[in-house]
């Protein structure tokens, strides 16, 4: 099968297009013939071996993990011996390691039933940047109708989602983007927005009961500026551009942590765990109308390089896919 692989850290150039063999499913894992995928910064950061301190975990002098991707939607081609929810020819969405190729494997309990109203590359959307919002959201800030919910990087994969998430339990939302996306992050419900090219809103937006932080550019203290008393700080990534750092987005991450044992403010590092049942109430939110992927652009599977370029360097509105098999 065709896959998206890489045998040493740097920048796009790095991937490569190439045969390798189809993964066999064992114990409860599903094969999944790929139609759709998309592009993450998790994606980018496997790419560069960046922050270094990740590398303890991916791999010291190149990726263990040699295809890229992770979200993806596709058929069920076969199952393992302890596979029970699925069957051949079933249309899935989800998240596992090696989603740019033909084929991926994933275990049972990662996969759900791809939205009905959805195509495979609004499906292949949805699953990394829809889990880490509807986490960050629903579980650790506990949202409630008619909180204030401000989230600062409104038009990117994971803020898109947030923005309508956070309406769909009933808040009030507050988006921070720039001009050239406003129009974007309205349509999707927002009833403030922010420009952050031309306003501060650490200094002039009204307190929050939440702020969910997608960028990782403003301090704690900026941030915490604008959170009640007793709010709750979501941190979630941040920088896809340059590279070459020890921490990166880790840093603010490690300070969050630090600072929620001494203040009455909540401040949460979120790291979206993957679940079929979060899949499922996804996918409720969206054949309901309350929830819709937005996609940017689209690129076919050997232009993954070059989709991963535009993530890095045109600050990309919304999210990117990669048409792996035309249907």
């Amino acid at each position: 099968m065709k896959a998206i692989v890489q045998d040493r850290y740097g920048p796009p150039d790095v991937l490569r297009l190439d045969e390798v063999d189809r993964p066999v499913p064992r114990g409860n894992q599903v094969l999944v013939r790929v139609h759709a995928a998309a592009v993450n910064a998790l994606d980018w950061h496997f790419m560069r071996g960046d922050p270094y301190l990740a590398r303890i975990g991916l791999g010291f002098s190149g990726p263990r993990t040699k295809i890229r991707g992770v979200d993806f939607a596709g058929t069920v081609e076969a199952t393992g011996p302890d596979a029970t929810r699925f069957r051949p020819g079933e249309e899935v969405y989800g998240e596992a390691f090696g989603a740019f190729a033909d084929y991926v494997c994933a275990p049972e309990n990662v996969l759900d039933t791809k939205p009905a109203n959805l195509t495979f590359p609004e499906a292949a959307a949805v699953p990394l940047a829809g889990n880490t919002a509807l986490i960050g959201l629903r579980d650790l800030a506990e949202l409630q109708p008619g909180q204030r919910v401000l989230i600062n990087g409104a038009s990117g994969g994971v803020g898109t989602f947030a923005v309508q998430i956070a309406k769909a339990y009933g808040a009030e939302v507050t988006a921070v983007c720039s001009h050239r996306n406003v129009e974007l992050v309205e349509s999707l419900g927002a009833d403030r927005i922010i420009d952050y090219l031309r306003e501060d809103f650490t200094r002039s937006a009204p307190p929050h009961d939440v702020v969910f932080d997608l960028v990782g550019n403003r301090s704690l203290t900026d941030l915490r500026r604008v959170l009640t008393p007793r709010g709750t700080l979501l941190l979630s990534g941040g920088g896809t551009s340059n590279g070459g750092s020890l921490v990166g987005p880790m840093g603010l991450g490690f300070k969050g942590k630090l600072l929620s044992s001494f203040v009455k403010q909540r401040v949460h590092v979120l790291f979206a765990k993957q679940a079929t049942e979060n899949l499922a109430a996804l996918r409720e939110l969206i054949e309901s109308g309350k929830v819709r992927p937005v996609i940017d652009r689209s690129y076919p599977l050997r232009e993954v390089p070059a989709a991963i370029r535009y993530l890095e360097d045109e600050h990309a509105r919304a999210k990117v896919v990669i048409v792996v098999t035309e249907s």
